[in-house]
């Protein structure tokens, strides 16, 4: 079993900034990799960005790519995803999302056997 505690939400304007962070606890975190997806009111959850165990490989969704970077910190068991430049449009609630399978596109929410609880992200236009 993996643990996910997301925190960092939060309200911001348009053109600003957040940090998300997600710890993880109850395995080895350098054999997990780690993802962010959100779901918008309304809309299906969205794949937004990974990273793989090493954090040698990194993915994003096309919406993000330019303005959120994700990254790992293996000696705190915790992954972050940085959000600059924010619009209206990526109000969401974020969830982090672990998964072990050494084969994964890591970009499928199918793919993902642990969840975080999720955290609320609203940009004001």
């Amino acid at each position: 079993q993996v643990q996910l505690v997301e925190s960092g939400g939060g309200l911001v304007q348009a053109g600003g900034s957040l940090r998300l962070s997600c710890a993880a606890s109850g395995r080895t975190f350098s054999n997990i990799d780690m993802g962010w997806f959100r779901q918008a009111p309304g809309k299906e959850r969205e794949f937004v960005a990974a990273i793989s165990r090493g954090g040698g490989r990194t993915y994003y969704g096309d919406s993000v790519k330019g303005r959120l970077t994700i990254v790992r910190d293996n000696a705190k068991n915790t992954v972050y995803l940085q959000m600059n430049s924010l619009k209206p449009e990526d109000t969401a609630v974020y969830y982090c999302a672990a998964q072990t399978d050494y084969y994964s596109t890591l970009q499928r929410e199918g793919e993902y056997e642990y969840w975080g609880q999720g955290t609320q992200v609203t940009v004001s236009s």
